[in-house]
């Protein structure tokens, strides 16, 4: 979508703000013994204490209000009695609805004591985000985003997955644009424009980044067992620096 003015963009914020909270107080819960089915739990009450609706529920029936993967799961892990343990490494992805307006928001977290090259990888990877988000502006190719992730990969001697992508978002979880790369794409004309909102999710693994959906139909796994790592925040397109929604 392209905000249409101060009270979308106010209502944008209030959804982004409940997405990030729900993110940090999951992440904060992470801590070996406690089950993804514990942490689904603490972040369905977060949203629903701000009145707000799981995205995934709502527009897919996904069995979780938060996708919850782990190791080797590099998205839309199905939350359940898996328990965390020490050394783990735990994506959380969390998008919800209010008022008509949806943000989504994700972040890898670490379980110590955290191996040199998981640290590494989320390291990179949140670096690629960062980088994405300074550097984005109104006019820029929208290929800028995967010519970051793939330096910030290249240089940590890291793969980006090239199936997983970022895309728009704001009156449904997922819009045009589509297919917001981690990779750079020369033939990708898009141009990015005042007031879009975008999901950029950067996501690189440690091995090949070939991926595979497991039997249940949902989660996606790298095909080598490697690690992954995916970060993500909303955000609004500017003619300046762009407007982080879902950082709290």
């Amino acid at each position: 979508m392209t905000v249409d003015g101060p009270e979308e963009l106010e209502k944008l914020q209030r959804i982004g703000q409940i997405v990030g909270l729900t993110l940090k107080t999951m992440s904060r819960a992470v801590r070996p013994g406690i089950t993804t089915a514990e942490l689904d739990a603490l972040g369905l009450r977060t949203l629903q204490a701000h009145g707000a609706r799981s995205a995934p529920r709502l527009v897919y029936q996904f069995p979780g209000a938060t996708c919850i993967s782990v190791n080797e799961e590099a998205a839309h892990g199905i939350p359940g009695p898996r328990v965390i343990h020490a050394g783990d490494i735990v994506n959380i992805d969390v998008s919800a609805e209010l008022d008509g307006y949806f943000a989504d928001t994700g972040a890898s977290v670490a379980v110590p004591p955290v191996a040199e090259p998981t640290q590494k990888l989320c390291d990179a990877v949140y670096t690629a985000l960062w980088r994405v988000i300074d550097t984005l502006r109104a006019g820029m190719p929208l290929n800028t985003v995967g010519r970051i992730v793939e330096e910030e990969a290249r240089r940590s001697g890291l793969r980006p997955i090239r199936v997983l992508t970022g895309h728009g978002v704001g009156r449904s979880l997922h819009e045009e644009p589509e297919a917001i790369h981690n990779f750079y794409n020369p033939h990708d004309k898009r141009v990015l424009h005042e007031g879009q909102v975008v999901a950029i999710e950067p996501f690189m693994t440690l091995g090949t980044g070939k991926i595979v959906e497991e039997p249940d139909g949902w989660t996606l796994r790298t095909a080598d067992r490697r690690l992954p790592a995916q970060y993500e925040h909303t955000l609004v397109i500017q003619s300046g620096p762009a407007l982080v929604i879902t950082a709290v």
